[in-house]
């Protein structure tokens, strides 16, 4: 049952083939068995997860009910989890235990859920790679020399080890669909504002804060199908409030074939260069697609110009991260910004009034994407300009990526993803295949805001006829 998806294995548990503590104890033996060289679950409850299991069974033999009811989940180290300490990978903060679980962890245990414990992250989740002083470093099941992405990349690395199927972590640029492009598995970057975040607040900040409290970033599930992400985005998604209460009627899917799908095809960003192979898988996936009867395009009255969308998004996210420098550096930063529109030091230490201005050219191009969205149902384009990367630790400064032996800067890195993320828009990541050195390439379908329904319904048809999820070799 190791490669079984979380739809699977609730219909197996509900036929009795077998039981929450049997799921527990065998994904508990995998990880303790194979979780040495990827370093996925670094915060584990093993106790607590077999207890709930045992309580799991016995809910399913009164007859209790539940959509995940006796499934083993990891959660990122992000979210809290009552009892377990929340570090976002800051050294010294080990000893702070979550006080409640977070709100997409207490949906997870409404719903039936066994979390074993949390996988692992960057440093305050900002990088592509899963690294920092107190976990270490989290390697692709792929190829251990290879990141496994980040910053969600100890939850990408969990899925396609099989430790778990179903998984949930967060993206404000990327960092549900690039692990789950680098490790071949499927990410679902939510609309924004659909899924609650409280409960992820990192070191010393507090913890109340209500949805939306983050501007651009989501809660997400990550999965191995498809099918499991639909599952789990009806557990998550929902306004912070009593679940119970109240849930939320997304709209349903545009359309239940895929000859049905207007489909426009995006493989090149006028900013950063795109690797061969994953032009080259994306252009035989548009060729199933006019094979399949769908309506493909590559051009699009009215698409917002991508270059202006990487500029919008860069002033927003570093704005945000500027908020977070300690105070001396700001004011040298400050200091030092020219002024200009592409200087990073004026984006990270951005006045407010800058900050409005970015935001209305935001919803101009929001407004763009509506009516493309008029045209157009799904949005197919690569999740990075590159496939996994090997692990580099140096400062982020000085890091460069390799496209076909060109170097790009290392921040390009979300430069595919931003494009959902500054719009609010769904995306879902999915596998497409791998490369000649056997890396998975990915690729996202973005829709129109609060359809996730689409994109997630278009990638599980698009898997029936491309294939979806296999098995890193040796796992």
């Amino acid at each position: 049952m190791i490669w079984q998806g979380a739809t699977d294995l609730i219909e197996a548990l509900d036929r009795r083939q077998v039981s929450s503590v049997e799921l527990a104890e065998r994904a508990i033996t995998r990880i303790e068995a194979c979780d040495g060289t990827i370093n996925a679950v670094v915060v584990r409850d093993f106790e607590r997860a077999l207890a709930a299991a045992r309580q799991a069974d016995e809910t399913r033999r009164r007859g209790g009910a539940g959509a995940l009811l006796g499934l083993p989940v990891t959660v990122k180290e992000c979210f809290d989890v009552a009892g377990l300490p929340t570090t976002w990978g800051v050294a010294g903060s080990e000893k702070s235990l979550a006080p409640e679980d977070a709100v997409v962890v207490q949906r997870l245990k409404a719903a039936g859920a066994v979390v074993l414990g949390k996988t692992n992250v960057p440093v305050m989740l900002t990088d592509w790679q899963a690294a920092n002083p107190i976990y270490g470093v989290t390697s692709n099941p792929w190829n251990a020399a290879r990141t496994s992405g980040g910053s969600s990349g100890g939850s990408a690395a969990a899925l396609a080890a099989g430790f778990v199927a179903l998984e949930v972590g967060s993206d404000l640029a990327g960092s549900i669909r690039v692990p789950a492009a680098f490790c071949g598995v499927y990410g679902h970057k939510p609309s924004y504002g659909l899924v609650p975040l409280r409960g992820a607040s990192p070191p010393g900040a507090p913890r109340l804060s209500t949805m939306p409290a983050i501007d651009m970033a989501v809660a997400g599930p990550m999965a191995r199908s498809a099918a499991d992400l639909d599952l789990a985005l009806d557990v998550l998604a929902g306004p912070d409030l009593d679940a119970a209460a109240y849930r939320l009627a997304l709209p349903p899917a545009r359309h239940r074939t895929l000859r049905d799908h207007r489909v426009l095809v995006l493989d090149h960003h006028p900013l950063v260069p795109l690797q061969a192979a994953i032009r080259t898988r994306l252009n035989a996936v548009a060729d199933d697609l006019i094979r399949a009867g769908c309506t493909v395009g590559r051009e699009a009255p009215g698409l917002p110009d991508l270059r202006m969308v990487a500029r919008v998004f860069g002033r927003l996210l570093l704005s945000f991260a500027g908020a977070d420098m300690p105070q001396q550096a700001y004011d040298e930063m400050r200091a030092r910004a020219s002024g200009t529109d592409d200087d990073p030091q004026t984006a990270l230490t951005l006045s407010h009034r800058d900050w409005i201005v970015a935001d209305r050219q935001r919803s101009w191009i929001r407004h763009l994407w509506r009516q493309v969205f008029g045209d157009w149902d799904i949005v197919l384009c690569p999740v990075t300009p590159t496939t996994a990367f090997p692990h580099d630790h140096r400062d982020q400064t000085v890091r460069t990526l390799a496209v076909d032996g060109r170097e790009i800067p290392y921040n390009s890195q979300s430069i595919w993803c931003g494009i959902a993320n500054m719009a609010g828009l769904p995306a879902t990541a999915l596998p497409a295949g791998l490369d000649a050195d056997g890396l998975p390439i990915g690729l996202q379908a973005i829709g129109p805001h609060l359809e996730d329904r689409t994109t997630i319904a278009f990638v599980r048809l698009l898997a029936e006829a491309i294939g979806g999820f296999a098995p890193p070799p040796g796992y």
